[in-house]
């Protein structure tokens, strides 16, 4: 029985050697199909170019691309270097990961894809032939990244008090490091006081000094690398101070029956409640007054319409700002403006006498009433004037050679010089009936403007 036994399990020993036989025989022809050495030809497989470098943006599909000339049996294997992990050989995907993939273009142009890139995929990739000794290269996948902003480290909206230190920050991540920058969402300058004013500011962290109501408004907090999209945060900022009123004119005039605007501008915020008053009684709107209010941000422009000025309208109208922080006000008076009334108006026509004239007037206002016709005893006649001059010239050349003319004749003499521009008609002229009274001057006055110098000089000695 014994016996039986062992010759049975002979032929059972044989069959399963060579069943062994057969599966090593299988496998070494599967493995020399996929990995060794085959016959080579004179020149055998070589690179023709190398691996370009790829960038791809995380959730992409990057492909990385072999060349190979004179493949002939050989197979191109494609690995992960920091790993140590095969990939694919030839047409065949050896790992488990669902995102690997190859294709080939005429055995030429080896594609590796990498479907749905994730930032773990990045690293350097190995391109085999399985040659002796082996041939290879390697390419370097760069998976890039969006910027995005972590809520968690960036400021949200601020309310700050004016006059206070404000601080925002803006953290985000992304490959490469993103940069930020800070601007206003209204498209103004950004200002850091002492009048520097600047369109943005770099950094992850903005400092504002002594914050007022001019840097109050909505900043974006934006982050780029270079991968779009870039992505940006909106961050608020509200400044908080007491109301603040201005008026351009305090003192306004108005006519009776005009109708007149009054006007004042107020700061404040948060936003503050605005009226108008008169002695002390808020106006509403009505037929008479017409109070209306436009806000802009923190600033709103007051007016109040009085539609037709009265008497009882004149006087001090207040405008009034009130907040949660404070209150203030501003007065403005309406004085009244009289109505202008038309009058005729009287132009004189008097003419303005001339030099001569006014001459001729003092002088004949110096005269005394026209006397008559006939000629008095004083009178000096054409017939006894030659008379008079031989015996003047007779009585002058019997004076003393050293006595010196008198002083009254040199000024009576320098006046008819002087005056001779103003009465050019000089000559014989009647002369008035005078009592010798009359002092020199007014004689020689007469003398200068009716007769020449010889003459006057003998009236003189006449009148003496």
């Amino acid at each position: 029985m014994i016996g039986e036994q062992r010759v049975q399990r002979a032929p059972g020993t044989a069959q399963g050697r060579f069943r062994l036989l057969t599966g090593a025989v299988l496998l070494s022809t599967i493995a020399g199909s996929a990995w060794t050495d085959n016959p080579v030809t004179s020149e055998g497989p070589s690179f023709t170019a190398p691996i370009t470098n790829v960038t791809v943006p995380v959730g992409r599909e990057a492909i990385l691309a072999c060349v190979v000339a004179n493949l002939s049996t050989y197979k191109v294997a494609w690995l992960r270097v920091d790993t140590q992990t095969i990939l694919t050989i030839a047409n065949h995907v050896i790992t488990k990961n669902h995102r690997i993939g190859v294709t080939h273009s005429e055995h030429k142009t080896w594609h590796l894809h990498i479907r749905d890139v994730r930032q773990s995929d990045r690293g350097n990739y190995m391109c085999q032939i399985n040659t002796d000794p082996m041939k290879s290269q390697i390419g370097y996948l760069e998976v890039v990244v969006p910027p995005d902003i972590s809520d968690d480290s960036t400021s949200t909206d601020m309310v700050v008090r004016e006059g206070s230190n404000v601080s925002l920050r803006c953290e985000a991540t992304g490959s490469p490091k993103p940069n930020i920058t800070w601007r206003r969402e209204d498209g103004e300058l950004i200002s850091l006081g002492k009048n520097l004013e600047v369109p943005s500011i770099e950094g992850s962290i903005f400092n504002i000094t002594k914050v007022n109501r001019l840097q109050m408004g909505a900043y974006l907090c934006i982050a780029s690398n270079g991968v779009p999209p870039t992505v940006s945060k909106r961050i608020m900022l509200v400044v908080h101070f007491t109301p603040m009123i201005s008026i351009q004119n305090q003192l306004v005039g108005a006519q009776e029956g005009q109708q007149m605007t009054l006007e004042c501008y107020s700061e404040a915020y948060p936003k503050s409640i605005n009226y108008w008053t008169r002695e002390d009684i808020i106006i509403s709107n009505g037929d008479k007054y017409e109070p209306s209010f436009s806000d802009n941000a923190y600033k709103v422009h007051m007016k109040l319409m009085i539609r037709s000025v009265a008497l009882s309208d004149y006087g001090s109208y207040k405008c009034i700002s009130k907040n949660s922080l404070g209150e203030t006000d501003g007065s403005i008076k309406l004085y009244h403006i009289p109505t202008p009334t038309t009058e005729p108006t009287t132009t004189s026509t008097m003419p303005i006498p001339t030099t001569v004239d006014l001459v001729e007037s003092v002088q004949w206002s110096r005269q005394k009433p026209v006397p008559s016709l006939e000629p008095s005893s004083n009178e000096i006649t054409d017939a006894s004037l030659s008379t008079v001059v031989r015996s003047e010239e007779t009585r002058l050349r019997g004076r003393p050679s050293h006595e010196e003319p008198s002083h009254e004749a040199e000024n009576v003499i320098d006046s008819v010089d002087k005056h001779k521009s103003v009465d050019g008609n000089i000559g014989p002229r009647r002369i008035d009936n005078t009592p010798q009274s009359m002092s020199s001057k007014s004689s020689t006055w007469h003398c200068v403007t009716r007769s020449s110098a010889v003459i006057c000089i003998i009236v003189l000695s006449a009148l003496s």
